[in-house]
């Protein structure tokens, strides 16, 4: 079996294992098909974008696990790690990723929930009269 590269995505309270091989394309997450696991074909093309960034979208085997978050979560927290995989493979498309945002982990997430408060911020309704 070809050599497998290996990288770790995160968005949100998501996190997403990928791994990357050379070979025909085959886009499996947690067993099911990537079209079938997102369920939205934006969420798909998001997917994908690293590979379709470096022209190599029917060359590369693509197998990963997610856990934790919703389904936009695990999305974002596989295209991070299928970019960290492809730099793991070929450092020179490090530059290209990077450019595009491919690498930076989105730091946004949810607030927590404070005393005194209905949710992070909103406060209780108040009836003055």
């Amino acid at each position: 079996m070809a050599q497998e590269f290996y990288g770790t995505g995160h968005r949100k309270n998501a996190t997403a294992k990928v791994w990357v091989a050379p070979g025909e394309e085959q886009f499996t997450v947690n067993g099911a098909s990537l079209l079938e696991y997102v369920r939205r074909p934006t969420l798909a093309v998001m997917v994908r974008e690293p590979l379709e960034l470096v022209r190599a979208l029917g060359t590369f085997s693509v197998r990963a696990t997610c856990l934790g978050g919703g389904i936009t979560g695990q999305a974002g927290a596989l295209r991070h790690g299928l970019a960290r995989a492809l730099v793991a493979m070929d450092a020179e498309l490090r530059k290209t990723m990077r450019g595009a945002g491919l690498l930076t982990r989105d730091p946004r997430v949810k607030e927590r929930k404070k005393y005194g408060r209905k949710r992070a911020r909103r406060g209780f309704q108040f009836k003055k009269r």
